[in-house]
């Protein structure tokens, strides 16, 4: 008769693991200042986190995506978010001391320009890394990354940005 009770508990506890796991969204703006949709950030239980992408307007191809360390996407070339968010760690899945908790796949664009996805961040934080002092920023770049070079994969200009803010 313990069984259920226990289950019940157990049941309450990871419910509530859950409801205060940090979460941060990002609204994502080209550099016309046109709305591409949202990136979602979420720790998990398992304490690796998972992204969610929904956006649209996209250009066509292969990009570079990354969690850029500073929460600003002010500048023209939106170089105002700074580098990767890297941790100790270095740039690229090729890296033997990578990747950065930032770093992630390649991004296929389909011609529709919509992109909708996940994926996880084994390396990252969101309580500690994209809602500390000066925030965190998703970038998406015009080329790709080649996973190696250092700092940032030689994946290209900057196309769209989004700073993110804490999600209850």
């Amino acid at each position: 008769m313990k069984t259920p009770l226990l289950l019940s508990a157990l049941a309450v506890v990871i419910a509530a693991g859950q409801a205060s796991a940090a979460t941060s969204t990002a609204q994502v703006k080209d550099r016309d200042g046109n709305d591409l949709g949202t990136v979602e950030v979420q720790d998990t239980p398992s304490g690796m986190a998972i992204i969610r992408l929904n956006l649209k307007g996209l250009p066509p191809g292969n990009h570079a995506i990354h969690l850029h360390e500073t929460g600003d996407c002010l500048a023209p070339d939106f170089k105002s978010a700074g580098g990767h968010i890297a941790g100790d760690r270095q740039h690229g899945a090729l890296n033997p001391d990578g990747p950065h908790p930032g770093d992630m796949p390649n991004l296929t664009v389909p011609d529709s320009g919509a992109v909708m996805a996940d994926g996880f961040l084994p390396f990252l934080s969101v309580g500690e890394m994209l809602q500390d002092g000066d925030g965190a920023a998703f970038v998406m770049h015009d080329g790709t990354d080649d996973y190696q070079s250092q700092p940032a994969g030689d994946a290209g200009d900057r196309i769209a940005c989004g700073v993110f803010e804490a999600r209850q």
